[in-house]
């Protein structure tokens, strides 16, 4: 056995040395003097630090920090630096190594690099996310050093690849949180192939059985499309080569979660998606040269191919904010089907991938500018930091998915907005004062309110008065997150100077009605309202809200006043309870089994998702509604897994023969003579099935149909959609998510 043992040891001592040497080549392009010695030297450290650590998968843990190294030069494209941090990532947290020693060893710019790595220890308020303070923890650093986000989505990825090894509960936490947060900074940092596989193995995780049905569509249809690729190629790449153009074009499948997008938003099979891959063409060609070979490429499959006029991206002449540049055009190919064709330089090709971290390869100076734009407004929210961290991640998350319009100041100098953006939002991009100032906006010449939505190419004049303040509905008119972070504060700023206002209104009449003045009896006086603080006591007492008359029914003994009816304070009794509750149903067992005769846990099912039994589906402790059963697809399941995962339990069905479930079903046809009869036949007659709710709609030959109908379980729904989906005339039948 112990020979045995030996010899495993051995192997992995070799397959660690093997995995070294592959970093090192990855390093190769950016490796300067002095820097192999530095790789070294912080990888025999990590090796010395995590020798006898394992990972859940039974493997040496040094295997991960080497491979997170890998993939920040390889896939992103990170100098020296970033490898030797990404190496040491995880040393000050698991060992005894502390940043003394690593500032001592490697710099100070090490260091902070890794502090901003380092995960956050210690106990939060039960109202906030561990991870989201992690998150504003990440984000300070990043304000500093871009690099601090770049390797922890390295770790991220890598973590995401070897998720198999973890439980399911934990798989379902770290999916959601990486579909929640790390997802959209790699998007928002321009890293294209990242942001792709990280949502693919989201969503095998999340929903496997889904994922695990479009890899194998896609893989018998493999080679179909590969003779349609090269068969639309052919004509094109013929010419470019007469014309001198140096190109390589690939055919780029479509990703499995955008697929599986595109099904639930657009309400389709896998068989009707038309664009399941794009033509990529990528030409080498000198800088000056860059936008005029790309509309000359343009220009060439336009001419063998007849493209949709109202497809047409480019964004060569403007970039995304995330540095994207690509034209991208939809023409009719061979065999009348529609294909999505982008063409793109060399350059433009790795920054599409690599993000910023190829940027400074070629030292881009306009896509730099966008990056301290960016991080620019990240300091901006930080520097203003909101009371609950989940807050402020919500606000700060608006801006790193949506897609962008392009506006103009009356001086033709352009600002990106997310789409959806208002005149407000405009203003306060100008500046927080004209903001704060603005009552309205002239939209192309002509007058618009505060809330008007704009378009792109719109030329925005901002009309401002002195006497202005910011209102509370304003929240409801921006979208972007300076917008938002800048009216709360002014909204605070104002709150505190009419609860001042009210303190000095209080005070008058404690001593009008001589009683002391004291932090216990405005406490006592806030309880008996039901207020959570004495800024707020004082702010309602300054608007007229709170009857100061109350005053006279309570009395005071030693200088501390009481209700006569005794005091209130049922906030404290709640969160208590609340505790409790957590506690108790978490147990032992961790496991909270649905269907049982449990008579202390109240459960409800969720009607975001309306979950039925054979669901996979987990429990979310509310404070005020007992547990609510939610499915894990739930539109909802992804913000509750990763900001709340402390309140989320384990949950299994027992069996629920007797229990019936609520569940929509949508039906989508050609509109037949005796269509309805035969569905709603085969639902009460053949399987059994009360239906509560049932409404078809027909237009011009098609019709739609919903209904609400009773089930035991997926099983009894999925043999009931089976039936529906062969009566004639029926196109499509799929689930509902809420029962509206």
């Amino acid at each position: 056995m112990q020979k045995q043992q030996e010899i495993d040891l051995e192997a992995e001592k070799k397959e660690i040395l093997k995995r070294y040497r592959a970093l090192l080549r990855a390093c190769k392009r950016s490796i300067q003097k002095g820097d192999k010695e530095l790789i070294r030297k912080a990888f025999d450290i990590a090796l010395e630090a995590h020798k006898d650590m394992r990972r859940k998968t039974g493997e040496p843990y040094i295997y991960h920090p080497i491979e997170v190294a890998h993939i920040c030069a390889e896939e992103i494209g990170l100098g020296t630096t970033s490898v030797v941090c990404a190496l040491l990532h995880d040393v000050v947290e698991d060992t005894d190594l502390t940043l003394d020693d690593i500032k001592g060893l490697f710099g100070e710019k090490v260091a902070k690099i890794i502090d901003g790595l380092t995960k956050i220890s210690g106990v939060f308020d039960q109202s906030s996310s561990i991870q989201a303070e992690n998150f504003r923890k990440i984000l300070l650093t990043l304000a500093e050093d871009v690099r601090v986000i770049l390797i922890k989505l390295a770790d991220r990825l890598h973590n995401m690849r070897t998720l198999d090894s973890m439980k399911r509960d934990k798989q379902l936490k770290i999916a959601s949180e990486t579909l929640y947060l790390y997802s959209p900074l790699a998007h928002r940092l321009g890293l294209n192939a990242i942001k792709t596989e990280l949502e693919d193995l989201c969503l095998k995780y999340t929903e496997p059985e889904i994922f695990n049905e479009i890899v194998q569509k896609l893989e018998a249809g493999e080679p179909e499309r590969k003779k349609f690729i090269s068969k639309f190629i052919e004509p094109i790449k013929e010419i470019l080569s007469e014309q001198g153009l140096k190109a390589k074009i690939i055919g780029r499948p479509k990703s499995i979660y955008s697929i599986n997008n595109k099904m639930k938003t657009k309400g389709v099979t896998f068989d009707e998606i038309f664009d399941l891959f794009a033509i990529r063409v990528i030409i080498d060609t000198s800088p000056e040269k860059e936008k005029s070979d790309c509309w000359r490429v343009y220009s060439i499959v336009t001419d063998f191919y007849q493209p949709s006029p109202d497809r047409l991206r480019d964004w060569i002449s403007t970039p995304k904010s995330n540095g994207y540049e690509s034209l991208h055009t939809t023409v009719m190919g061979p065999e009348g089907k529609w294909v999505e064709v982008q063409i793109r330089t060399v350059r433009m090709d790795e920054l599409a991938e690599k993000g910023y971290a190829a940027h400074w390869k070629y030292k881009d100076s306009t896509s730099e500018s966008q990056l301290d734009d960016w991080i620019r407004k990240i300091r901006e929210i930080l520097d203003n930091p909101q009371e609950n961290a989940l807050e402020f991640l919500d606000d700060f998350k608006l801006n790193l998915f949506a897609e962008e319009i392009f506006a103009f100041t009356p001086k033709g100098e352009m600002k990106t907005l997310p789409i959806g953006a208002t005149a407000l939002d405009f203003a306060f991009d100008i500046h927080t004062k004209v903001g704060e100032k603005c009552i309205g906006a002239k939209v192309n010449h002509k007058l618009v309110p505060l809330s008007y939505k704009l378009k792109s190419g719109d030329q925005v004049e901002v009309l401002t008065s002195s006497k202005q303040t910011p209102k509370e509905d304003w929240l409801s008119y921006v979208v972007t997150a300076r917008a938002k972070s800048k009216i709360k504060n002014a909204l605070k700023e104002e709150r505190k100077k009419i609860a001042e206002d009210g303190r000095e209104m209080l005070e008058r009449k404690f001593n009008h009605l001589k009683i002391d003045f004291t932090v216990q009896n405005i406490n006592e006086l806030a309880n008996f309202f039901k207020l959570p603080s004495s800024q707020e006591l004082f702010y309602r007492v300054s608007v007229g809200n709170i009857n100061l008359k109350h005053l006279k029914d309570f009395h005071q003994e030693h200088g501390k006043i009481t209700h006569k009816s005794g005091s209130l304070n049922k906030k404290k009794e709640t969160t208590k309870s609340f505790e409790q509750m957590v506690s108790s149903v978490r147990g032992k067992s961790d496991l909270l089994v649905i269907g049982e005769n449990l008579k202390k846990i109240d459960y409800k099912l969720s009607p975001c998702c309306n979950p039925i039994s054979g669901d996979d589906v987990f429990g979310f402790i509310t404070i005020n509604e007992g547990i609510k059963i939610h499915r894990v697809n739930c539109p909802n399941a992804v913000q509750l897994l990763s900001n709340y995962a402390y309140r989320v339990v384990k949950a299994k069905w027992t069996s629920q023969e007797l229990i019936s479930f609520l569940a929509g079903i949508k039906i989508t046809g050609i509109d037949e003579v005796g269509l309805v009869n035969n569905i709603t036949k085969i639902i009460s007659n053949e399987l059994n099935v009360n239906m509560r709710s049932i409404s078809f709609d027909t237009n011009d030959g098609t019709f739609e149909g919903t209904m609400m109908v009773f089930v035991h379980d997926t099983d009894h729904l999925t043999e009931l959609m089976k039936k529906l989906k062969k009566v004639n005339g029926v196109l499509a039948v799929t689930r509902m998510d809420s029962a509206n």
